[in-house]
């Protein structure tokens, strides 16, 4: 328009961003950057998709609400969803009719989401008052389609990743994901596994580890591992249910379980299907307690039923082996055997002994164990009353030698102990 001797300033009036509602629907990996963008021009973002997670959403401070009500409170919305059967024509005159009028709309999914024709009535109607679209149901459109040729429309070729970053970006990413996944490390974006965010895999990070050590802890108690069948998972957490995906946590609890007896390499891909060819079923329980909604966990609860123990004293009252652990200053602790308290670090190893509560023996265990250069972390005892039956739980750097176990177990006092190997 400059160049042809125009200034057509007031064919160009915008709205102001700041206090408007943005509905995202698709709430995936460009959806939630679209939101976190928006956040930060002082927009309300609310988000549908029947996938996302409700962590992920917190995490970026926006509110998953259903369709209805994203398409009928949003000032703008920003489509970034799959063609797929139940999103083809998503919106279309019925869905076009509930929204705000003055809505604006942008697409850079696929074209398909929208009824292209229903688009133009609804712009007519003043329903929409402008639209932005990158895609189209036929690509290119025709010249004479009544969308493209429309005044409140705004059109690009499917340009969404064509910058000189964007494609180095993902050719990095990639490379990344293939070494982080060959290393070992949880991937956030694997195809064939549940899809953990970024923000969501940080804020789980400590917990994966206290579930993985929590499942290794619990399958060595056990005498005659092949017999392990039936395990329950008890998260508590003041977040409501839906609000905890657990699904990479099951899947690090089924590692620790499965990795210690047998040869098998278990991840979040296989876990699921490895448990269910081992005929190990995982029930899990959510337990909802008072507290902030900062702290994703509490404490991750196992128990196998129907089996013996190595170590006794870690069948609680309800007769299953049970072990319980938190995650404090980002570090897991084992805080339950069975029925006693205690609170020892999940890092190195741990030797678990029961014995009649009395002066003197933590330094008798300790002297042995000091005598073989072992080095201690962490010591805790829990008990029942003074001078009553307890638990002692040590944690060592080192493995101690066969003698030195030996030496432990020939303590008068203590009546039964187990090394443990996470």
């Amino acid at each position: 328009f400059c160049d042809a001797g125009k200034w057509q300033r007031n064919k160009y009036v915008g709205v102001s961003l700041v206090g408007k509602t943005l509905a995202v629907l698709g709430f995936g990996k460009v959806g939630s950057e679209v939101a976190r963008r928006a956040k930060g021009l002082g927009m309300h973002v609310i988000a549908h998709d029947p996938y996302a997670s409700a962590d992920r959403a917190r995490a970026i401070g926006v509110e998953l609400v259903n369709f209805e009500e994203a398409i009928s409170t949003a000032d703008f919305i920003s489509l970034h969803m799959p063609l797929t059967a139940a999103t083809n024509k998503m919106l279309n005159d019925e869905t076009f009719a509930k929204m705000k009028k003055g809505v604006r709309i942008v697409n850079v999914a696929r074209g398909g989401v929208i009824d292209e024709e229903a688009l133009v009535r609804a712009l007519d109607a003043g329903i929409v008052a402008q639209a932005a679209l990158d895609v189209f149901t036929e690509e290119p459109p025709k010249q004479d389609s009544k969308l493209v040729q429309h005044e409140r429309v705004t059109v690009t070729p499917h340009l969404g990743a064509s910058t000189i970053e964007a494609q180095e970006g993902v050719a990095i990413e990639i490379a990344e994901a293939v070494v982080g996944a060959l290393k070992g490390e949880l991937a956030a974006t694997a195809v064939n596994a549940p899809m953990v965010p970024a923000e969501v895999l940080t804020e789980l990070k400590p917990y994966v580890e206290l579930a993985e050590k929590l499942g290794r802890l619990a399958v060595q108690l056990v005498a005659g591992v092949s017999g392990v069948k039936n395990v329950k998972v008890s998260y508590a957490s003041s977040r409501a249910p839906d609000d905890l995906d657990t699904r990479l946590l099951r899947a690090m609890i089924t590692k620790g379980l499965i990795e210690p007896i047998s040869s098998v390499y278990v991840n979040l891909v296989n876990a699921d299907y490895t448990a269910k060819q081992r005929g190990l079923r995982i029930t899990e329980e959510r337990i909802v307690i008072d507290g902030s909604s900062e702290c994703p966990l509490e404490s991750i609860q196992v128990q196998i039923a129907n089996v013996e123990s190595k170590f006794a004293s870690a069948i609680s009252e309800s007769g299953e082996i049970k072990v319980e652990g938190q995650v404090k200053d980002g570090i897991p602790h084992l805080t339950k055997v069975g029925s006693f308290e205690v609170d020892v670090s999940l890092e190195g190893s741990i030797i678990l002994c029961r014995q009649v509560d009395q002066p003197g023996l933590i330094g008798k265990v300790g002297s042995i164990l000091g005598q073989e250069n072992v080095n201690v972390s962490f010591m805790s005892v829990g008990r029942i009353a003074p001078r009553k039956q307890a638990v002692m739980a040590i944690g060592v750097d080192d493995q101690p030698s066969k003698g030195s176990l030996q030496k432990i177990g020939e303590v008068p006092a203590i009546e039964e102990f187990v090394f443990l190997k996470l």
